[in-house]
């Protein structure tokens, strides 16, 4: 069942349009859902973006054509020439700036009657609250469990919307949590998956027009809260297979035991969410394992000696097809079943593309009894950095 558009209890609307914004927005105008009263309300709107990568490209693109008072940026990280297949914000020029930085000078070109204000700092518990409580909407970009946890928690805390997306590979979701009676992020995940079960899309890849597809979505429904307009998709998670082309959507409830927003609230104040999703802090490894490493040049020294080392690779077969050492291809899931094409008389150096996966192939053979294994540490792309820049980075 579909949830009609509550108007947001907010900022009162601006006063007026100037002649240049009314030709600027007038497609909107003629539109009698929009109209004058309505596009004075996304005037005087303003909408906080938490990531300005493959979502929040769209995100802002859309939003700041759409006429939004104020928009918010955050993000700490910086362009990498790998964002370009899918962050259509960026262009080659802004690789190694300041996400934020390349960001508000592309959406302040394309309109410039939009207040941009950027945040050039990693979202925590220590600054959400501070940050969130000027802003209408928020709206949820990023692609890690602890900060969509600290998104919720904070959305709820302070009454605040928060429109969600995600994306991996070939799929896609959106919903809006955090309305008054509607279901909140905790209340479809009370609590978050094993680390390391769900990959990233750096680990297993995303369609580069994929998150333009939700990310517009999750425009969509911010104008529409904002307009007061519309079936919002508040209690329902809206699913999408781009590979098949298909929507499915599924009813989403309020769970009244919910930490955060049932009604025995447990929750009163932000987390620590790394402790929370068992996440290791930046500066530490990303995995507990602690397996016998090799350096890139320190393999390249030995086989230049010529010292016989069997090189096992398990990463994917689409993966070795990129870039390869010539090494043995045994896929992380098939090493179990394949374990005896491997000797264990043969002294082996597992790799993927930045030893994470090869660090549990290395703990896996040795607890299958093999000594002579070894992982070759930051993976084939610390061999492009270290040994041959001719070995592609991916």
């Amino acid at each position: 069942m579909s949830t009609k558009v509550q108007p947001l209890t907010g900022h009162p609307p601006v006063a007026r349009l100037t002649n240049e914004e009314i030709l600027r927005y007038s497609r909107h105008l003629i539109m009698p859902e929009v109209g004058m009263e309505g596009q004075l309300k996304l005037k005087g709107a303003k909408v906080l973006l938490i990531g300005i990568g493959g979502l929040g490209a769209p995100l802002g693109l859309y939003l700041t054509a759409a006429g939004i008072g104020k928009i918010g940026l955050v993000d700490f990280d910086v362009v990498d020439f790998t964002n370009l297949q899918r962050q259509v914000t960026f262009g080659t020029s802004d690789v190694g700036k300041p996400k934020t930085e390349a960001a508000k000078a592309r959406l302040s070109n394309l309109n410039p009657d939009v207040e941009i204000t950027s945040y050039e700092t990693k979202l925590t518990s220590e600054n959400a609250l501070e940050l969130f409580k000027d802003y209408d909407v928020i709206v949820d970009g990023t692609d890690n469990f602890p900060t969509r946890y600290l998104v919720n928690d904070a959305c709820i805390l302070l009454g605040k919307p928060n429109v969600y997306g995600s994306i991996f590979r070939f799929e896609g979701q959106v919903t809006v949590f955090g309305m008054p009676d509607g279901p909140c992020y905790r209340c479809l995940y009370p609590e978050p998956p094993p680390p390391g079960l769900v990959p990233s899309c750096a680990e297993g890849g995303v369609l580069g027009v994929l998150p333009g597809i939700i990310g517009s979505l999750q425009a969509l429904e911010t104008i529409k809260l904002l307009l007061g307009r519309g079936d919002s998709l508040v209690g329902r998670l809206l699913l999408f297979d781009a590979l098949a082309l298909r929507f499915r959507e599924l009813k989403l409830r309020k769970n009244s035991n919910c930490a955060i927003c049932g009604s025995h609230r447990k929750i009163h104040k932000l987390i620590d969410y790394n402790e929370f999703c068992g996440v290791r802090g930046e500066e530490e490894p990303e995995m507990d394992l602690h397996v016998p490493e090799i350096t890139a040049r320190e393999l390249k020294e030995r086989l230049d000696r010529g010292d016989e080392i069997f090189i096992l690779d398990v990463r994917e077969p689409h993966e070795y097809q990129i870039c390869n050492l010539k090494g043995h291809l045994i896929p992380l899931g098939e090493l179990p079943r394949r374990v005896h094409e491997l000797d264990s008389s043969h002294e082996i150096v597992a790799h993927c593309r930045s030893g994470k996966r090869s660090a549990e192939a290395v703990d896996f053979l040795r607890k299958a009894g093999f000594r002579k294994v070894q992982n070759l540490r930051g993976g084939i792309l610390s061999w492009s950095t270290e040994v041959d820049p001719s070995v592609p980075r991916y």
